[in-house]
């Protein structure tokens, strides 16, 4: 299969009857899916657009967007995924550069999607997921008026099937554009090395605007199997669904399973049916890792991947907190790349990094991006004679693991010294007193820069500043410790879970 398009008419023609889709009450077989895709994109037709027009989306989690993405895949659209949490002016924005020629909201946003309809004529459609106001059409009824044979036009492999923006770790998000080719090379890779079949039951909890809320969704119907989505996380009423829903798969960040993990009812739920957790976005902790696999059982495994690209996993059968002095060492990597996926430590002037030496990770891959959405500048810089930069900072091992240390931009260099924050990070997270922790640097007269730590404890513990600096300089060279500590409640995280270390230096650099 090339198109996500043959996808969805392969499943409808093999597993008509099996579930695809279940949200709250609903169910969606297969053949369901792949007829409202039709129905849905030929109404999209008759309405004037055509091959890779835009469709932006701004909801929560639903199974209208699901539909829309199905719809988009099928007749070739190019659907682009609006982050609901994002102030208006921000949305503004990323509608201004996708330039959507039909818009699907939810009601809840009516009043938003109002005030910006002004400096939008570029879109002609507003489809209303609810009840839809006077200047918008319900999105049922447009489901109800299209065709059921779908428009006589269909994706192809070369198309660009999504727009997603990305969390902006370092600023602005940039839209990334990946093909269907790319995006069915995504799905089987993913579907490859998480061991997905037919009977695979996954439990979708992030949000639908983010790659992570399409890339497992995808990975389970290249296989035929079955999403159970979620409004949003709740981790109560995620042991609830894993236990009635029988649910073998899902996928955690680290705020997320540390959430789980404290529910005080845990051990009352069935959670037998569940083979995989997979977590990524950001590196988990090592010491919650382990207590996962203490709590849950040996059913972790790792992923490393980005809006832009696949890239490295650490299977659950390697996943051993347990195990010999190598096999722990190894839990703070992200395993080895995934079948089908180039991999390159790069030092500054493109050459490649000795074994051990931390560089550049460079990909190289089916699954990869085309481009950055009318941004050459940004595009040029990542994409080199078919390599993408990814940013990261990390090294690999004698046996080719890969550890990632930081975001090349989020390096801190204090007297000359390199210093990567989740070196520091770890070390912090290794005291018993603290639940999580960032490290950011700031501006020091004499050194350049050196480490401020913001970290948060758990509830009920009582540590100091100079407690915590001596705790770093056992376990890390002296230069990298932090030079002060600052204590906050929580986190700024970013949709996909990463600590925004943007939003730390606008808070504590000066």
């Amino acid at each position: 299969m090339k198109t996500l398009g043959e996808m969805i008419e392969r499943n409808a023609r093999f597993y008509a009857d099996r579930e695809a889709l279940v949200f709250g009450e609903r169910r969606l077989t297969h053949g369901e899916i792949a007829t409202r895709a039709r129905r849905f994109s030929g109404a999209l037709y008759e309405r004037g657009l055509r091959r890779q027009d835009r469709v932006a989306v701004l909801a929560m989690n639903c199974a209208e967007y699901y539909e829309t993405y199905r719809a988009c895949e099928w007749a070739g659209f190019l659907l682009a995924t609006i982050n609901f949490r994002l102030a208006a002016a921000e949305i503004a924005q990323i509608l201004k550069d996708a330039a959507p020629r039909a818009l699907v909201f939810e009601a809840q946003y009516a009043a938003l999607v109002d005030s910006l309809r002004a400096q939008m004529p570029e879109i002609e459609h507003y489809i209303c997921i609810g009840e839809a106001p006077s200047w918008a059409v319900a999105f049922e009824s447009i489901m109800e008026a299209g065709p059921p044979d779908g428009p006589p036009i269909r994706s192809q492999p070369d198309d660009y099937a999504y727009l997603i923006y990305t969390s902006g770790t370092t600023g602005r998000p940039k839209g990334v554009v990946r093909t269907h080719r790319a995006m069915c090379a995504t799905a089987e890779s993913c579907a490859l090395v998480t061991e997905f079949s037919g009977r695979t039951r996954v439990l979708q909890t992030t949000p639908a605007f983010h790659v992570g809320g399409i890339g497992y969704v995808n990975a389970v119907a290249w296989m035929g199997g079955t999403t159970v989505l979620h409004r949003g996380f709740d981790q109560k009423a995620m042991l609830e669904t894993i236990q009635t829903e029988r649910i073998t798969f899902t996928f955690l960040v680290s705020a997320m399973l540390q959430a789980l993990l404290d529910v005080p009812e845990l051990p009352t739920y069935d959670l037998s049916s569940i083979e995989n957790i997979t977590t990524a976005a950001a590196p988990v902790p090592v010491p919650l890792l382990q207590r996962g696999i203490d709590v849950l059982g040996p059913v972790f495994a790792v992923q490393y991947g980005m809006t832009e690209s696949n890239a490295c996993w650490l299977p659950a059968h390697e996943v051993r907190p347990h195990g010999t002095p190598e096999e722990i060492r190894r839990l703070a990597s992200v395993g080895h790349p995934c079948p089908g996926i180039e991999l390159r430590i790069v030092d500054d002037y493109g050459n490649d990094c000795p074994q051990g030496s931390t560089g550049e990770v460079w990909l190289r891959s089916a699954t990869q991006l085309s481009a950055y959405w009318n941004n050459s500048v940004a595009t040029i810089d990542a994409l080199r004679d078919g390599w993408y930069r990814t940013g990261d900072m990390g090294y690999q091992d004698s046996l080719g693991y890969v550890f990632l240390v930081d975001r090349k931009k989020d390096m801190i260099i204090s007297g000359g010294e390199n210093i990567y924050s989740r070196e520091v990070e770890e070390a912090l997270l290794q005291h018993p007193s603290v639940i999580d922790a960032a490290a950011i640097g700031v501006p020091h007269e004499k050194w350049g820069e050196c480490v401020k730590a913001i970290v948060v404890l758990r509830p009920g513990e009582v540590v100091t500043e100079a407690d915590l600096i001596a705790h770093c300089r056992q376990l890390i060279a002296g230069y990298k410790c932090p030079k002060t500590v600052e204590f906050v409640d929580e986190l700024p995280r970013l949709p996909t879970g990463k600590i925004s270390k943007v939003q730390l230096r606008k808070l504590f650099i000066r």
